[in-house]
């Protein structure tokens, strides 16, 4: 609001100003035509003068109209920008809205084109893709039943899928530019079936006190600053071979792995105060290893090789 009146403010001066030089030149030459009207020898150089200073004069004023009608036209120009924003942002909201009532629907038919709308929303938006990500995660963390919800299952594992190809750095199954980097997930206490990222390049994913169904497979993928997977349970086979965790917020705190695990022989995951039930082949990272735990009998702690320390109570 300021700068818009310091601009109306500017305007009126340079047009006063210009109004201004227009009528000292007219009476300036009033006053000279009146006293070169005598037909002497020295009015034809004051002629002359009268003429240069109407010309400088006139030029001024002229320079000043121009530079008020660029202004105006600049004006214009801004105006004509930010009612496109506006259009653009009512059009991206609207577009929104309708997405996240599909979501709602009782028909599954209904919420997946609502996912496959958010999903062309945010390949044209970039700046939006978090915001639809985030939508796309608390979708997932909704409860439902896995064993008599076909259909809801089909939706979810198609959320799963559509996070997968746009996670996925310079895959060949997708678009060139398709990649959404910089995203962060959050799972936290969802119910996961079949959920693949593999190969994808994730800055942060939190899965704490979430619930893995079947296989789990982070294979060849990296998290940038951020690997919580504390609490969770790993009901199935999981897969973190060649998973890169790049930060000192990665844990495993709590988890429990009650089918196969494989992290390699190169993970760098930290299973501090993570256990997993006897009886099925594991690969743990590099210097971690199998304890039994006090009064558990089918359960065993992972814990560091090199770390002294009785069987844990539990």
């Amino acid at each position: 609001m300021a700068n818009d009146l310091e601009r109306v403010l500017r305007t009126r001066t340079i047009v006063l100003w210009g109004v201004g030089l227009l009528v000292v030149a007219g009476a300036a030459a009033a006053v000279l035509l009146t006293l070169l009207g005598g037909g002497r020898p020295e009015d034809s150089a004051r002629l002359d003068a009268l003429k240069t200073a109407a010309s400088i004069v006139v030029g001024t004023g002229g320079a000043a109209a121009l530079l008020l009608a660029a202004r105006r036209q600049r004006s214009a120009e801004l105006e004509l920008v930010q009612k496109d924003h506006d259009a653009t942002e009512r059009r991206i909201t609207e577009m929104y809205g309708k997405a996240a009532d599909q979501l709602g629907s009782d028909k599954a038919p209904v919420r997946l084109a609502g996912l496959y709308a958010l999903e062309r929303l945010a390949a044209g938006h970039p700046e939006h893709r978090q915001t639809i990500v985030n939508v796309f995660c608390a979708y997932l963390r909704m409860p439902f039943d896995s064993e008599g919800d076909k259909e809801e299952l089909q939706v979810r594992k198609a959320a799963q899928r559509i996070l997968l190809l746009h996670l996925r750095p310079g895959r060949a199954e997708q678009p060139s530019g398709d990649f959404w980097p910089d995203t962060d997930l959050d799972f936290s206490g969802a119910k996961l079936v079949g959920l693949t990222l593999t190969h994808c390049a994730i800055r942060s994913i939190t899965c704490y006190d979430a619930e893995f169904v079947g296989l789990a497979s982070f294979r060849g993928t990296g998290f940038r600053t951020k690997a919580d997977f504390n609490k969770v349970t790993f009901r199935d086979r999981v897969d973190f071979r060649g998973t890169v965790f790049g930060g000192e917020r990665d844990s495993f705190h709590g988890a429990s792995f009650e089918g196969p695990a494989d992290f390699g022989t190169k993970s760098a995951a930290r299973l501090a105060g993570a256990r997993a039930k006897r009886g099925f082949p594991r690969t743990w990272p590099p210097g971690w290893e199998e304890r039994p735990i006090a009064d558990e009998t089918d359960w065993v702690e992972l814990t560091r090789k090199d770390e002294p320390g009785q069987p844990a109570a539990r």
